[in-house]
C-alpha cells in the first residue's frame, strides 16, 4: 500500500468521532476539497479511490444525519449527496465557499485541514522524494486554507488549485496537525536515514576527492624528482631539499604532515608543501 493509503488508514482509526463540532468541521475540508463537485445545483459528488476514505466521509455524515448513498464505478467510491440536505456551506455557481471565524478553535481549524487532506490529498513515499499535496476545489478556498496553515505555523506553496509541500520538516509538522501521528514517526525515520546516508555519501565524496588530489600532487612531485635525477641536478640541491625529495619517493601515498614527521628535524604540513613545491620549480627551470 502507497505511504498515503497509510496515512489515510490512520486517521480512520484515530480521529474522535464524538465532538459534533469538529466531526462538521471536518467534513466542510471534504466539502472544499478537489474531488468533491456539485451536480446540476442539486446534489454533493465526492469520489475517491479509497476505501478508508469513503468509509471515513460516510461515517462523518452519518454523525451529523445527512442522508447520502455510495456507488461503485470502476476502481472508484462515490458517495453522493443532497444540497437541501446540507446547511454547513454556501453554494453559489456550482461552488463551495468556506470562511473561518476570527477566533475560531485550534482544534476546528485542524478538523478542517485534516478533512481536506483527506479528501484530496497524498504524500509521496518519503523514501523517493518529499512531495505533499492537497488539491482544492477553487481559489477562494484555496487561499483560505493558506492562511489556516499559515496561522497553524505551516509554510505552504501553490500551484493552480492545490498547495503543495516539498521541505521534509513542514510535511512532519502538517502530518502532526492533522494528527497522524504513528506516520510522523515513520516519515521522521525515514528522513533522518536519508540526511545520514547523505552525510556519508558527503564526507565519502570529500575524502575521495582529497586523496585524488593528494595522489596527483605526489605524481608531479616525483616527476620533478626524477626529472632532477636524470638531468644531474639534484646533487646540487641542498640537503634540506634532499631529504624531502627522497623521503617522498620512498613514501608516495603519504600525506605531507607525515612526511614531515620523518624528517631529521620534523616540520608541519606547510614547511613540506614548501620544499616540495621549490623541488617542481628547479625542476621546471630545467633545460
Amino acid at each position: 500500500m502507497s505511504f498515503s493509503y497509510d496515512i489515510k488508514q490512520e486517521l480512520n482509526k484515530n480521529s474522535n468521532l464524538s465532538n459534533k463540532e469538529i466531526v462538521k468541521n471536518e467534513l466542510i475540508g471534504y466539502f472544499i476539497s478537489g474531488n468533491t463537485n456539485i451536480i446540476n445545483n442539486k446534489e454533493i459528488r465526492f469520489s475517491t479511490e479509497s476505501d478508508y476514505n469513503i468509509n471515513r466521509f460516510s461515517k462523518l455524515l452519518s454523525n451529523l444525519d445527512i442522508n447520502h448513498k455510495i456507488e461503485v464505478s470502476g476502481k472508484a467510491f462515490i458517495i453522493t449527496l443532497k444540497i437541501k440536505d446540507v446547511n454547513l456551506l454556501p453554494i453559489q455557481n456550482e461552488q463551495i465557499y468556506f470562511k473561518v471565524e476570527k477566533n475560531e478553535k485550534e482544534e476546528n481549524l485542524k478538523a478542517i485541514i485534516r478533512g481536506a487532506f483527506m479528501g484530496s490529498g497524498s504524500v509521496n513515499n518519503p523514501e523517493r522524494e518529499y512531495h505533499l499535496e492537497v488539491g482544492i476545489g477553487n481559489q477562494d478556498n484555496l487561499e483560505e486554507l493558506v492562511r489556516i496553515l499559515q496561522l497553524m505555523g505551516v509554510h505552504v506553496k501553490t500551484f493552480q488549485t492545490a498547495i503543495y509541500i516539498k521541505e521534509g520538516e513542514e510535511i512532519s509538522k502538517f502530518l502532526a496537525l492533522i494528527g497522524a501521528n504513528k506516520a510522523v514517526m515513520q516519515f521522521e525515520d525515514i528522513r533522518i536515514q536519508k540526511e545520514m546516508r547523505g552525510k556519508v555519501n558527503r564526507l565519502v565524496n570529500c575524502e575521495t576527492a582529497n586523496l585524488n588530489k593528494t595522489i596527483n600532487a605526489s605524481i608531479q612531485q616525483i616527476a620533478a624528482i626524477r626529472k632532477l635525477q636524470e638531468t644531474g641536478k639534484f646533487k646540487k640541491l641542498d640537503d634540506n631539499l634532499k631529504e624531502i625529495a627522497t623521503l617522498r619517493l620512498e613514501n608516495p601515498d603519504m600525506p605531507l604532515i607525515e612526511l614531515g614527521k620523518l624528517l631529521k628535524e620534523p616540520v608541519g604540513k606547510s614547511g613540506v608543501n614548501y620544499r616540495l613545491k621549490k623541488i617542481i620549480e628547479i625542476a621546471n627551470d630545467c633545460q
